[in-house]
């Protein structure tokens, strides 16, 4: 046998199988009932500084007051 055909067969049987279980457990895992705190509060980090107006331009700033605040 080949190694093209014998790489292929396997490709379109258990690499196929292997390729959709991996998928429908990242999905799962990604949808868990505990992961929903953690993607809030990854999508609300650009709206933490709200209430900050931004520098004034040219206007240097120390580094300690650009940290974030929690």
């Amino acid at each position: 046998m080949e190694i093209y055909t014998l790489l292929r067969e396997f490709a379109d049987s258990w690499m196929l199988l292997f390729l959709f279980s991996f998928f429908v457990l990242v999905v799962v895992w990604a949808f868990r009932p505990g992961s929903t705190k953690t993607y809030e509060d990854t999508a609300s980090i650009p709206f933490r500084h709200v209430d900050a107006p931004a520098p004034v331009e040219g206007e240097a700033k120390p580094a300690a007051s650009k940290e974030a605040r929690t």
